[in-house]
């Protein structure tokens, strides 16, 4: 059942004395990933009766005479009445002069309402993401393998893959948390998620001056005896190429050859004689360049990334102890004499970032913060702009995975600011910059839920175009 919030916290999703029920999703298809979003951006958008944005979309239109009007009055709600801001389209509550950040262990509930947030509309989003779990199997070993590993070679797992949860998700307005559902404090595999873990600890090597410009090519980062850049296609690879999945890298890594991943050709003898690109200039989502990226970035900070990102990153933000980032079982190397593991960007094959809805949140609400928690600059707001600035081969992708809003073509209900991290599963972080907005959503399924999700919120005219279908695996 949906809990009505009691004074001062938020819409949660519950059963009996339990403070979270477990519903069971799992991973769908390939087109589950734009269906998502459009769950994200549905439940982001419930800004309340008179949201400027609301108005120009038709969310929350104060023509819905089935619910009570809503008046936002010193933080608390008043029912039946409207204020004359409200009636001549200003945005109520808006966002607090003092900016809240949440400590570690402590992250507050607000009702929606008393963030300019309609609480009926918002409940509607959330009964229909519980409702649309996705009805794969829980086994992800099980799901991988029949469904993109059964198109392709070199399938079998070499890194640790847990049977996931059910769903759960958040939504975060002014950063205090207005709607949870499922558990949403279970750690569970992010799949390509991962990748943006992956580039923000690039980035923080770019920051320190570990690397000078990201144009630079590769190989010349490299120490005596790894050839990863070695191979003539593969010398003029440069960091912004890996970072944006257009390096076209050639070569195997960690037993996967590059053209195992997602193979092109009209039949199997064709797939390791793919056409080869000028790095550069052709997008391909491919996790075994992205574990390239993993390996350079790694010899480049000369320790474990899964160190440098508690570190610089999750311990500063306040994230739990909880998550993990694995890579391979055969994916030690070693560095100054000791023996490293090197992560993987995604769990395609297993391994990858394994993390609950509520450090995810964190992370999101980092980004929507332009890099910063309180008064302390973690990542720098010059990487964060080159990660929301499209490539020449990619007008929707940013560095990994940074998916952008572009023209307002993939999410037209959303403002073209929006920026969303997507993996398998499904997995979504979204940032929402214009609604001050983030909101994690895991485990739902694909199919019609985006078309029923909107109906449900009475704006059902929105559409997402496909864009991601072809790519987005883990």
């Amino acid at each position: 059942m949906i809990r009505r919030p009691r004074s001062g916290s938020a819409i949660t999703v519950g059963q009996d004395n339990k403070a979270f029920r477990h519903w069971h999703v799992s991973r769908r298809r390939e087109n589950s990933m734009s269906r998502v979003i459009g769950v994200v951006v549905s439940a982001c958008l419930l800004v309340s009766q008179g949201s400027v944005f609301a108005a120009q979309h038709g969310v929350g239109s104060t023509n819905d005479s089935s619910r009570p009007e809503v008046q936002i009055v010193g933080g608390a709600t008043k029912e039946g009445s409207r204020s004359a801001a409200q009636k001549d389209g200003a945005r109520p509550a808006a966002r607090p002069a003092a900016t809240y950040f949440p400590e570690r262990f402590e992250w507050q509930h607000k009702k929606p309402e008393e963030v300019g947030m309609d609480s009926g509309r918002l409940e509607e989003a959330v009964k229909y993401a519980v409702a649309n779990e996705n009805p794969a199997p829980k086994d992800l070993a099980l799901d991988m393998a029949t469904t993109f590993g059964a198109k392709e070679p070199f399938d079998t797992p070499i890194g640790p893959v847990k049977a996931r949860g059910t769903a759960n998700g958040l939504v975060v307005r002014h950063g205090y948390v207005v709607a949870e559902w499922g558990d949403a404090k279970r750690v569970d595999m992010t799949f390509s998620v991962t990748k943006t873990f992956l580039t923000t600890v690039v980035g923080l090597a770019w920051q320190r001056g570990l690397i000078h410009d990201v144009n630079d090519t590769v190989g010349d980062y490299m120490p005596q005896g790894v050839d990863l850049f070695e191979a003539p296609h593969n010398q003029k690879i440069k960091w912004d190429h890996l970072l944006r999945q257009t390096s076209d890298w050639q070569g195997t890594l960690w037993g996967k050859p590059d053209w195992a991943d997602r193979p092109e050709g009209e039949k199997p003898a064709d797939w390791p004689n793919r056409k080869l690109w000028e790095p550069g200039t052709h997008y391909k989502y491919n996790d075994v360049r992205v574990n390239v990226l993993a390996l350079a970035a790694l010899h480049v900070w000369r320790r474990p990334l899964q160190d440098v990102l508690r570190q610089e990153v999750m311990e500063p933000i306040g994230a739990s102890s909880t998550w993990r980032w694995y890579g391979y079982d055969n994916s030690w190397v070693e560095i100054d004499g000791q023996k490293m593991q090197s992560v993987t960007g995604g769990g395609h094959w297993g391994g990858g970032m394994f993390i609950n809805a509520y450090d995810m949140a964190r992370f999101g609400y980092l980004f929507l913060r332009n890099g910063k928690w309180n008064n302390r600059e973690i990542v720098s707001e010059k990487w964060i702009q080159m990660a929301r600035t499209p490539g020449p081969a990619n007008a929707e992708y940013g560095f990994a995975n940074w998916f952008l809003n572009t023209a307002r073509k993939p999410l037209p209900a959303a403002p073209e600011s929006a920026v969303y991290f997507l993996g398998n599963g499904n997995n979504v972080i979204y940032i929402d910059r214009d609604n001050d907005l983030v909101a994690v959503v895991r485990w739902i399924r694909g199919s019609d839920a985006l078309n029923g999700l909107l109906g449900a919120l009475g704006h059902s005219k929105s559409s997402i175009v496909s864009f991601c279908i072809q790519h987005l695996k883990t």
